[in-house]
């Protein structure tokens, strides 16, 4: 958002939920930086700087304030097309891209050379990427020094310090607090065998519907709803596990229980699942905007905070896609399901029945086309299969919300079988785009009482740019009957 530092301080004394994750506020006497919603004593107008970020705020001199909790704060979605690189490489930053990699390998992404690529970064958010990438590590550090009993060095390297030495130097220096100091008199709980996250979001929420959308689209195996609580089975890398999810209303964050196995990809698991359940959207904008439309109000009145579920991982749906193509949802978890069992590697977990992971793509590259028919598939179906494991094996489709969009909906067009409707569906979930729109899709047609897509494109017109947050509204709507 535009920093108007009197309209913030406006927000800031209002302490509206709608402005948090959108700006933090510094105060010159305490030498810290907070959320907008932050329950302290009001500060004085001339003792408030604004920022857009926590990483500017550091840059400028301050510490994260220990109530308030910055690092719970929900990120901004990415909105401005002018931004879109700069926006895209940060994405891949808070996935944790400057751990596994140098600068020059993350600008050569964006055909840029790192200095480009740190000027671009610079001018939009006011730090450099290495400044970010450097408060994205210590503010995870923070939240595991104080949820967790995790040792001090495993947060380090968890979080993406090279070394403990260098993590406790920075943080003491940035901070002012020894890392161990966050914890108190705590004593270390020998019961807890899980890690804990927590991530922050904008109220309001429809969780159950999120939930509900994502199982009834997977397979037991992998995905299972148990009482409220969203499961499933999780590879990183060479990592596997599990995760448990829990939506604490009053706090407005989603509480995670994650295995001791997922411990050395914190960061890539963190910016996965904020994707997965799309915390970054802001339901009052989006709402808002749709509400102008009619219909569409009625259906927010509704069910207002609904979310565009995303995925775990990108060939992940997009095979989901294809093997839902021209059936119904059930049948389409019957087959995904076949191919967790038959492709999928076995993992065991506290929950019954969830006990595969999903395939991935190198698997089904090398697997048979006989294989692929033998689980329920046409021989053209199973061609389409073979042809988006091997592009997204090779690395020349990419399918996460850091990848180019023009280029990722390209790619897709060009495999045998991939049509507009799998594309939009695809982008709309994997590539993160909040326009994506289906216009071929049944539901849709019979919702908005249409029989072209170009029909409903042109009612979809005054959606725009959240025309995804509409199909996810009428495709509610169609499931519920109501």
């Amino acid at each position: 958002m535009p920093l108007h530092p009197d309209q913030c301080y406006e927000a800031l004394k209002a302490r509206d939920a709608r402005f948090d994750g959108l700006f933090f506020v510094g105060v010159s006497t305490t030498g810290i930086y907070c959320r907008p919603v932050c329950a302290v004593r009001m500060p004085g107008r001339d003792r408030c700087s604004f920022y857009s970020n926590a990483a500017a705020a550091e840059a400028a001199g301050y510490r994260p304030c220990l109530r308030c909790r910055p690092e719970l704060a929900p990120g901004e979605a990415p909105m401005d097309t002018a931004r879109l690189v700069a926006d895209l490489a940060v994405a891949r930053i808070e996935a944790g891209a400057l751990s596994d990699a140098d600068m020059d390998t993350l600008a050569a992404e964006f055909c840029l050379s790192s200095r480009q690529l740190r000027r671009l970064v610079k001018h939009e958010y006011g730090v450099t990427p290495i400044e970010l990438a450097q408060t994205r590590r210590l503010l995870m550090a923070k939240q595991l020094l104080t949820d967790t009993q995790l040792k001090v060095a495993d947060i380090a390297f968890a979080s993406g310090f090279a070394s403990v030495r260098r993590f406790n130097h920075l943080f003491r220096s940035r901070y002012r607090l020894n890392p161990t100091a966050l914890r108190g008199k705590r004593v270390a709980s020998p019961q807890q065998t899980t890690i804990c996250l927590k991530l922050g979001y904008r109220p309001p929420l429809n969780w159950a519907a999120l939930a509900l959308f994502l199982t009834q689209r997977g397979a037991p195996c992998v995905e299972q709803l148990q009482e409220g609580q969203y499961l499933r089975t999780i590879r990183i890398g060479a990592c596997r596990g599990w995760i448990a999810v829990t939506q604490d209303t009053q706090r407005g964050l989603l509480l995670i229980q994650a295995s001791p196995s997922l411990l050395p990809v914190l960061a890539q698991l963190r910016a996965r699942l904020r994707h997965l359940f799309d915390m970054d959207a802001n339901p009052t904008v989006i709402d808002g905007h749709l509400a102008a439309d009619t219909h569409l109000a009625a259906l927010i009145e509704h069910n207002p905070g609904l979310r565009v579920p995303g995925t775990f991982d990108g060939f992940e749906l997009a095979l989901r896609a294809v093997l839902g193509q021209q059936i119904s949802v059930k049948a389409a978890t019957t087959l995904f399901g076949r191919f967790c069992t038959f492709f999928g590697a076995p993992i065991e977990t506290p929950f019954d029945g969830l006990d595969h992971l999903p395939p991935d793509a190198d698997t089904l590259a090398q697997a048979s086309l006989q294989q692929i028919v033998e689980r329920g598939l046409t021989r053209k179906r199973a061609q389409t299969v073979q042809a988006l494991a091997a592009a997204s094996a090779a690395g020349s489709l990419r399918l996460d919300p850091g990848a180019d969009l023009a280029q990722g909906k390209a790619a897709l067009a060009d495999i045998p079988g991939i049509g507009p409707w799998t594309t939009e569906y695809i982008a709309m979930r994997a590539l993160a785009d909040p326009n994506a729109f289906p216009a071929s899709d049944l539901v849709l047609l019979k919702a908005m009482d249409a029989t072209r897509p170009a029909q409903i494109k042109a009612m979809a017109e005054a959606w725009q740019p959240w025309r995804a947050y509409a199909a996810m509204h009428l495709w509610q709507q169609a499931s519920t009957g109501g």
